[in-house]
């Protein structure tokens, strides 16, 4: 495994998404996962699984310092004190007494920044979490974000894939010591079957969904969280830290497309 280190924390470089799975299905990916290796797993309110996220750790002999487990704010809770509140629910769901990075989901419109970052901050110091980010910020919303918090943003989760590879806010997250965390590495699954990673991947004896997430880790200060339930891909998703993609290969596999992105957020919202 590799890893990110940033703000006084040091994290994996892929986690476990567990986006679309029940509390059940929840269970048994986290406990496979963990089983696997991973030790970097990523909930959210909205998910509604945080339950079944906190029992797979419960019961597994993994300790819990070993684990890098973040959850995300709903973005309807706005006020501070509903923040911090729902963080301290999310704690209680999961059976924990803080997570290591709790995020808000996304911005929502009608929320005050300075209402959200100072939530964020207070549950920093109630000891609900270690560390803060944000999720599906742009650029000047991110810079703003920054700007008001006094503990640092350690991250910004956005959708991070060879077909939306994000280089302004990749750009700008570099500049700035903030880590890049993709979701969707592969593409709500247009990936899977991308003729070009396959090719790209032949030769190191790795599938196209392999180098897809190969590629998204050999940039810097970026990790990744792909959502799997199979036992097989768990394994084959973090079986990717033996082999090197060279510079020509990397930007083979960069190819900036608005309709491959947008085909690949219809066809995982019709699997939804």
């Amino acid at each position: 495994m590799e890893y990110v280190t940033q703000a006084g924390a040091e994290v994996p470089v892929v986690g476990l998404g567990t986006w679309q799975m029940d509390q059940q299905v929840a269970y048994e990916s986290v406990s496979t996962a963990l089983d696997l290796g991973y030790r970097h797993i990523d909930t959210a309110q909205l998910y509604e699984n945080e339950g079944g996220v906190g029992s797979a750790i419960e019961d597994n002999d993994v300790d819990r310092e070993e684990i890098f487990l973040t959850t995300k704010v709903d973005p309807t809770h706005r006020s501070v004190t509903e923040i911090v509140g729902s963080a301290r629910e999310s704690c209680d769901r999961l059976g924990v007494d803080q997570v290591d990075l709790l995020l808000i989901h996304w911005p929502h419109p009608l929320a005050d920044l300075d209402d959200v970052i100072e939530g964020l901050n207070e549950a920093v110091d109630a000891r609900l979490t270690r560390h803060i980010g944000v999720s599906n910020f742009s650029v000047d919303r991110l810079d703003r974000a920054r700007s008001l918090s006094e503990a640092p943003i350690l991250t910004n989760q956005v959708l991070f894939h060879p077909w939306w590879p994000q280089r302004d806010l990749l750009r700008y997250c570099q500049r700035h010591d903030v880590v890049l965390t993709g979701y969707s590495p592969l593409a709500n699954g247009g990936a899977i079957d991308d003729e070009r990673l396959a090719e790209i991947g032949r030769p190191y004896g790795k599938s196209g969904p392999q180098t897809a997430i190969r590629w998204a880790t050999q940039h810097e200060n970026v990790m990744t969280i792909p959502m799997s339930t199979s036992r097989e891909h768990l394994a084959d998703n973090i079986d990717i830290f033996d082999f090197k993609l060279t510079r020509a290969e990397h930007d083979r596999i960069t190819r900036p497309s608005y309709l491959k992105t947008g085909v690949a957020m219809v066809r995982g919202q019709l699997h939804e």
